[in-house]
């Protein structure tokens, strides 16, 4: 199956009608999961875990970086190839990063106005490769989808950041590191690479051929099991406290 006519991820539902399965596409879902549990990790990693402000921040977070980040993302060259007008994308991007901000700023006030503006930073200056795709890089992707949920997710609570959580930030930014390097050649072999064929020569004296599809499927194995796998950790650790 060629580059051109199959899904542009492992978990798109079909492209170019614009329709529910476009949209489901848009929002990432495994990475969506995924980066939201460092929200709730970091949350997790400090005292006397509040839930209502947990749920908050979640749904703030789903907001900026499930729809909006993703929404820009898509505006930003068509990676997924969907239907959903581009107008549509921007009002979507437009209220959902608004809504997030704003959420931020009637919970916290001038406590969160730092990681409220960092996060509008990061939002839109990945997604959109603003300052000549300074940000759009694995330290800016680690940074602002590993590290900032799981700071965010903890100073939310009671308005400080815990050594726990310090580290556990840094556990997320070289999780979202290993991510990357999973995720950029899984893209590349799925959206631009038609064919490729590989020799393998074993020791034995026997030799195997591997194609595109043996090369990517070790990759999206990977990132499904890590995505899920960070999914049950957070659950277990909120279920903990």
């Amino acid at each position: 199956m060629s580059a051109t006519t199959e899904r542009a991820a492992f978990y798109a539902m079909g492209r170019g009608t614009g329709g529910v399965r476009d949209w489901v596409t848009l929002l990432h879902p495994p990475y969506t999961f995924w980066h939201l549990s460092y929200v709730a990790i970091g949350a997790a990693l400090v005292p006397h875990l509040v839930l209502w402000r947990l749920g908050g921040t979640l749904l703030a977070f789903f907001l900026a970086v499930g729809i909006g980040a993703h929404a820009l993302d898509e505006l930003h060259g068509r990676p997924l190839g969907t239907g959903i007008p581009s107008r549509t994308l921007a009002v979507m991007a437009t209220l959902s990063i608004t809504a997030a901000m704003a959420m931020g700023l009637a919970v916290g006030g001038l406590r969160l106005l730092p990681f409220v503006v960092a996060g509008g930073l990061l939002v839109c200056g990945y997604n959109l490769e603003l300052a000549g795709g300074r940000m759009h890089n694995a330290i800016g992707f680690a940074a602002g989808w590993g590290a900032f949920p799981v700071l965010v997710g903890a100073y939310a609570q009671h308005w400080s950041v815990p050594p726990a959580a310090g580290i556990g930030a840094m556990a997320a930014f070289l999780l979202s590191l290993g991510q990357r390097a999973l995720s950029v050649p899984a893209r590349t072999l799925r959206r631009r690479v038609d064919a490729v064929s590989v020799r393998i020569s074993f020791t034995d004296g026997h030799q195997r051929e591997l194609g595109r599809a043996d090369l990517l499927a070790p990759l999206e194995r990977a990132l499904r099991v890590f995505a899920w796998a960070m999914v049950t950790l957070a659950v277990a650790l909120v279920l903990a406290r």
